[in-house]
């Protein structure tokens, strides 16, 4: 039984998709590298990741599946599951045999599973939208911090480069210490110690002390309903939202 291990990179799994086609060895699983675990019934392959043969399997997914294939591919992905990459080999291995109807396959268990790693996804990314707080900080930037389940900092950014064209703004996924920063034109991804160089705004102190106390005198205790606003806002993302700050 083989294992196929790669970098934790979308070109990594890809490669080893492509490596899964043409070597003998035939994996059972594709996992990352950091989330194996040693078994002495299975021997690991090491995939390099090659952005030649990621790349031919991008477009493979995109001629010969569909847009939305490849869609689902990285959403899931995204999803950062530890058995996604082995779900999207099982799913794309599918969808070359029958192409762009894959996903009406809605009762075959390999497109199930890929599905629901890209619905929750979807999802997560959705809600955020609206739960997603900025700050004025140093520099007249605009900053936000999140924490959320899957890697979805690169499909927030889009959104808010449209919405907030005319300022510039910084998307901090603190719990992977990433960000999306948008300078007016377009927005990039980057890793590093971010929040140690973050620094509030004097302007925006006053501001957020102002929506505290202005959450708190409405929340009073006839109209407040805890229960629906956990339904709504999932408290993970609570420290994350100014009006909640300090409670």
């Amino acid at each position: 039984m083989y294992y196929y291990i790669y970098d934790g990179s979308f070109e990594g799994m890809l490669t080893a998709v492509y490596e899964a086609y043409y070597r003998p060895e035939r994996p059972e699983k594709i996992l990352r590298q950091n989330s194996i675990q040693e078994n002495i019934f299975v021997s690991s392959i090491l995939i390099h990741t090659d952005e030649e043969k990621a790349g031919k399997v991008y477009h493979a997914i995109k001629e010969k599946i569909s847009s939305m294939a490849l869609r689902n591919v990285f959403y899931a992905f995204l999803s950062e599951e530890e058995n996604a990459a082995t779900k999207v080999y099982q799913y794309l291995r599918l969808g070359w045999r029958v192409g762009k109807r894959i996903d009406d396959y809605h009762a075959e268990d390999r497109v199930l599973a890929l599905h629901q790693l890209s619905q929750k996804v979807s999802r997560e990314t959705h809600g955020m939208l609206g739960l997603l707080r900025f700050q004025k900080i140093e520099g007249d930037i605009y900053y936000a911090e999140i924490e959320p389940d899957h890697n979805i900092t690169a499909l927030l950014a889009p959104h808010f480069a449209r919405r907030m064209a005319d300022q510039n703004w910084i998307i901090h996924d603190v719990k992977r210490d990433i960000a999306a920063l948008y300078n007016k034109e377009r927005w990039i991804m980057t890793e590093g110690q971010l929040q140690e160089e973050i620094a509030l705004d004097e302007e925006e102190i006053q501001y957020q002390d102002l929506w505290r106390k202005y959450f708190k005198t409405i929340a009073i205790k006839s109209r407040k309903n805890p229960r629906l606003q956990k339904a709504f806002m999932p408290k993970r993302y609570w420290k994350h939202l100014v009006e909640l700050k300090g409670k």
